[in-house]
């Protein structure tokens, strides 16, 4: 735990009010008891307005330094596109104000690590948004695994496609496929979602490599990924993910001695657990706000001296499973 803690109410501050911060993330921090959005900021005044007005939040900003350096804001989400998270969150890191950075991290390790750094030399609290270690359907799955029913866990491998969009195949912008921003392409908008997700369920990965291609020729960033690793604890995993695909495709599937559980990262389809017993399937719904678990589970961490299931440090580590699939730790 880090040495800097809350008394009261905590103020936050939003830096990138776009899409995201609508329905999926925003509104937890206004709902969750004891915390309280005062202010977002976005270089669109207008666009920053309006959202304060919809969202009922008293203060926007169009300068993120405005935001961060308020008296009144006491911490600070960072939501905007991968390539500034470590711009903002050095300014962050400096007025000694908590954070919580959406995923990834950072577009790179190193600038992953600089930002790790900057908060833990200073014991300041940083939480990345990799909500999916507190959601409900996946708290099951670890459950599952705490509990045996699969016995010993063998492998892990997830498949992962879908076809290009019509953005994709219109040639129009989009920074999620822009190497300057995103060097993985979509994989790593989502692929971090997973990935994130196993060393949760179970343990810091030790080895991994990977190849990546660009097949199709859409977009600058990479769309053909396939990896393979090992967590520390000798379990075995596998990956691929092709954004280029006839048809979409999640599949998730951990082999153990006694059984196998089965799932999707991103559809919200059945769980199931196949082992000695039987089948059993369950349908666990994700909350309407899809962050609200997580938002809750950084006030338990700031008021109520609880360790949050996603923080810099475990962020940090996502940060190298991807460099090194991309071949970028060379």
């Amino acid at each position: 735990m880090d040495n800097f803690k809350y008394r009261g109410s905590v103020r936050w501050g939003i830096i990138g009010c776009g899409a995201v911060t609508e329905v999926k993330s925003g509104p937890p921090y206004q709902q969750t008891p004891n915390f309280r959005l005062l202010a977002v900021m976005r270089r669109n005044a207008q666009k920053a307005a309006d959202y304060a007005e919809r969202h009922k939040v008293p203060k926007f900003y169009t300068h993120a330094e405005k935001l961060i350096l308020d008296p009144e804001i006491d911490a600070v989400y960072i939501a905007t596109p991968p390539d500034t998270h470590k711009f903002y969150a050095l300014q962050v890191a400096q007025a000694n104000k908590p954070c919580c950075i959406e995923k990834p991290m950072a577009p790179s390790y190193a600038d992953s690590l600089a930002i790790y750094e900057a908060f833990s030399s200073r014991g300041l609290p940083l939480f990345v948004a990799y909500y999916r270690r507190s959601l409900p359907r996946f708290l099951k799955i670890k459950e599952w695994l705490d509990d045996y029913k699969i016995g010993d866990v063998r492998h892990i491998r997830w498949q992962f496609g879908r076809p290009p969009s019509q953005t994709d195949l219109g040639g129009m912008y989009n920074w999620r496929t822009d190497e300057r921003i995103a060097p993985g392409g979509y994989f790593d908008d989502l692929a971090s979602h997973g990935l994130d997700l196993f060393t949760f369920l179970l343990g810091d990965i030790e080895k991994v490599s990977g190849t990546s291609r660009n097949q199709q020729g859409l977009y600058t960033a990479k769309d053909a990924i396939a990896a393979c690793w090992v967590h520390r604890n000798g379990v075995t995993g596998s990956a691929n993910w092709n954004f280029g695909t006839y048809s979409r495709e999640d599949k998730v599937a951990i082999l153990g001695s006694k059984g196998k559980i089965e799932f999707s990262i991103f559809g919200e389809d059945d769980i199931v657990l196949e082992n000695e017993e039987g089948v059993t399937d369950i349908f666990i719904h994700h909350p309407f706000h899809v962050q609200q678990y997580h938002v809750a589970n950084i006030r338990a961490h700031l008021l109520d001296n609880r360790e949050h299931p996603s923080t810099g440090k475990s962020g940090l580590h996502t940060s190298w499973i991807m460099d090194n699939i991309l071949g970028r730790m060379d």
